[in-house]
């Protein structure tokens, strides 16, 4: 069984917006908030995330300079 979680103060322009998105998907308020914050719970923070991605470029050895990830981009453009 989960557990309850209350947020005071929240701004009523935030809570409609929320709202909104909830009808939106067809689910109750309830319901959106839980999956939002499960979607958030599992992503890494930020800071996480740059260490996994510092790791693994150590791991590998592997250095792309500027120049060609900006190339590597332009050409996706065209």
């Amino acid at each position: 069984m989960g557990v309850q979680i209350t947020i005071r103060d929240v701004p009523e322009e935030v809570r409609r917006e929320l709202a909104a998105r909830a009808a939106a998907q067809g689910r109750s308020m309830q319901e959106y908030l839980r999956l939002e914050l499960e979607h958030l719970a599992a992503r890494p923070t930020a800071a996480v995330w740059l260490e996994q991605v510092r790791r693994r470029k150590r791991a590998t050895e592997t250095r792309v300079c500027a120049q060609e990830i900006l190339g590597s981009r332009d050409a996706d453009r065209r």
